[in-house]
């Protein structure tokens, strides 16, 4: 999975926002492997890496074989020790796919922040009701002839 196509098209703001995602998104590699070690041959670290369907075999495996099954699951878990530092890396590149296509997605629309809204209507908020009428302050205790329109 080659990333440099939606990474070539982002502006320097957007690529530290992008990396910042990908911090946050990332497995974390200590996790795995202290699953791995801990919980290898009942899948653990299988589980957290969203590799299900194998996962649930290794729990299997060692459970419904009564312990007998827990070398062949052990030997799976050493294997996995060696290949996990490659599982980082797909879901370090997927997360970093998936941050930068949601920061294109989002380059063209408008900003939704209300507290600094602009445009012809940001500053009549309590200006007016529904039929273009002033309406006061609607903070004020001398409001009678809002309440008494309706």
């Amino acid at each position: 999975m080659n990333n440099q196509y939606y990474l070539s098209q982002l502006t320097n703001d957007e690529l530290m926002l992008v990396n910042s995602e990908v911090q946050k998104r990332k497995k974390s590699a200590a996790v795995a492997y202290i699953l791995c070690v801990l919980l290898g041959t009942l899948g653990g670290h299988r589980y957290y890496m969203n590799k299900i369907g194998s996962a649930i075999a290794m729990t299997l495996i060692s459970v419904l074989t009564f312990g007998f099954g827990l070398i062949v699951t052990g030997i799976w878990t050493i294997v996995d020790l060696f290949l996990i530092a490659g599982w980082l890396q797909e879901d370090q590149n997927s997360v970093e796919e998936e941050a930068a296509k949601e920061v294109l997605s989002r380059r063209g629309m408008p900003n939704n922040n209300f507290a600094g809204q602009a445009g012809p209507y940001a500053n009549q908020a309590y200006t007016s009701n529904v039929n273009g009428q002033p309406m006061g302050n609607p903070n004020s205790t001398n409001n009678n002839q809002d309440q008494n329109q309706y």
